[in-house]
């Protein structure tokens, strides 16, 4: 069972050490920069929402939201939106359904509207990245033809 948990003093450590494979590191961030990020949106009126990704209690991946301001280039439909900046799996946890399981989770939390009303749910993500693409289309994500800081922008109507 998949869980979302908050990164704490206790788990942090572990989450900082989840990493993705050598080929699909030009695709997301280190999590250790990705929480760093977060402590800077939240300073700078932004609204960031790390978590650890859990798998029968043990930490498999990492995920940030965000809504409204990314601290990045934004899409036409960014205002009053929640944006899942980043998402991994461990490499040795990949393939075995987590990302899927995890999206579910990460759409009903943001389903909660925990920092506001949206109507729209946005990812970048690496043009080449077919795997990541492939999952998020089979949510119901489809591309709107933007492209922020070199990455298309896929979209789900909430």
């Amino acid at each position: 069972m998949i869980e979302l948990r908050k990164i704490t003093l206790e788990n942090r450590r572990a989450i900082f050490n989840l990493e993705v494979s050598e080929e699909q590191r030009r695709f997301v961030a280190s999590n250790l920069s990705s929480i760093a990020s977060c402590y800077v949106l939240a300073t700078n009126g932004g609204h960031p929402f790390p978590f650890a990704i859990y798998a029968d209690g043990q930490p498999v991946g990492f995920v940030m939201l965000t809504y409204g301001i990314t601290g990045y280039e934004l899409p036409s439909i960014a205002d009053d939106s929640y944006c899942i900046l980043r998402l991994m799996i461990d490499k040795q946890y990949q393939n075995m359904g987590f990302g899927r399981e995890a999206m579910k989770a990460i759409l009903e939390f943001i389903r909660t509207f925990p920092a506001g009303p949206a109507r729209y749910c946005w990812i970048p993500y690496g043009s080449d990245n077919l795997t990541a693409k492939m999952l998020y289309e089979s949510f119901g994500f489809r591309d709107n033809g933007e492209i922020c800081d070199n990455e298309p922008i896929t979209v789900l109507r909430l």
